[in-house]
């Protein structure tokens, strides 16, 4: 194929766009997450006067840092419609969301179409692998109070004791409300062979779009919290507070990521925007808690047919570039989810001027020092 000079210039001005691209999310992650560390730390005092408000202004610039993830794909315009169930008017509850898992883009495409959804952004926990505690993010991950697994046989029982600790100590306290996670234990790619050859060998579900869920996490995640709904809240520590108890979990939220040809994002992609704009869609289906069995054997049953469920849809999806309806409906409707560009450019201006000043401060306090 011959080379024309307008294709030359096409991958010159692509070639330019991403280093562009790269170089403000690098300044942008360079004034933003030093500027969340350092907030906390001026407001340690809050946090001995009044815990909760102390967590209610972490969360919101948890919220905002997320938001300036979300702005790279929307930028670059890769946008996101959502399918099923409005979760809209559940954002106030407590939910536990499974979401199938394809490449590391899930992260950034539910970090924004998260947005809209009230104060869930600033209220979640994630469940995410122990590698990306050692990203840029992992800080604000870790201060943030999401909960890092290690994955493995090995390490499998003494990981889900540290879960059930973990949330123990920091679900409530935190005044959390929605918990994030990847049943499947690893991406798409990596795990579907070894999920098919088990399948088969215990007559399970043959999944291509999907694979079987790791159960462990879930099971506590739900007992767990179930477990404290029904002795009481915790302040801190391991000290139940029986006088005060929440509405405690109310939901399970099913959701399952689709891309366009099955063709999934990964990171680097919202970083440098080289794939053309596009659109990924979510589906939701809520569970009542009360209609999920918390006996093991029956728990399990239910998150195997979820899958089994995630298979049928994205099937659906991938041949037709739509989800099915719900049942007894004939067409299903699809929500376009949209950003403030406006909001999005204070929460970026806030940052660089958060840096900024971080910067006067420190660099006054070392001339004062030395």
């Amino acid at each position: 194929m011959a080379v024309t000079l307008d294709s030359i210039r096409k991958m010159g001005f692509l070639i330019l766009k991403m280093i562009i691209r790269f170089t403000f999310m690098f300044v942008n992650n360079m004034f933003a997450i030093p500027s969340y560390v350092l907030y906390l730390i001026a407001l340690q005092p809050v946090r001995l006067i009044d815990s909760k408000l102390f967590w209610y202004i972490e969360g919101v610039m948890f919220k905002w840092l997320l938001a300036m993830v979300a702005s790279w794909g929307w930028t670059a315009g890769y946008t996101v419609v959502e399918w099923g169930d409005n979760v809209h008017t559940i954002t106030e509850d407590e939910a536990v969301m499974l979401v199938n898992h394809q490449a590391t883009g899930d992260v950034c495409t539910l970090m924004m179409c998260l947005q809209d959804k009230g104060r869930v952004v600033q209220q979640m926990m994630w469940l995410m692998d122990h590698i990306f505690k050692y990203t840029n993010f992992g800080i604000v991950s870790l201060v943030h109070g999401d909960f890092f697994i290690r994955q493995g046989k090995a390490y499998r029982d003494q990981q889900l004791i540290f879960l059930k600790d973990h949330l123990e100590r920091y679900y409530r306290s935190r005044d959390r409300k929605w918990i994030i996670l990847f049943p499947e234990g690893g991406f798409l790619r990596k795990r579907r062979e070894t999920s098919q050859l088990y399948a088969k060998k215990n007559n399970l579900p043959f999944l291509t779009h999907v694979t079987l869920p790791r159960l462990g996490a879930t099971h506590v995640i739900l007992k767990t919290l179930l477990a404290q709904q029904e002795n009481g809240t915790l302040t801190g520590g391991h000290s139940p507070v029986v006088d005060r108890k929440p509405k405690g979990l109310q939901w399970v939220i099913d959701a399952t990521i689709g891309y366009h040809s099955a063709h999934p994002m990964d990171i680097q992609t919202w970083i440098l925007g080289y794939r053309p704009p596009t659109v990924t869609h979510v589906y939701y289906r809520i569970y009542p808690i009360k209609e999920v069995p918390m006996e093991t054997e029956a728990l399990t049953d239910w998150l195997y047919q979820r899958f089994v469920e995630k298979e049928t849809l994205l099937s659906h999806f991938y041949e037709t570039g739509a989800f099915p309806p719900p049942q007894g409906q004939k067409k299903a409707v699809s929500r376009e989810m949209t950003l403030s560009n406006v909001w999005l450019f204070l929460v970026q201006s806030f940052a660089f001027l958060s840096g900024y000043m971080w910067y006067c401060i420190l660099r006054y306090f070392y001339h004062c020092l030395f």
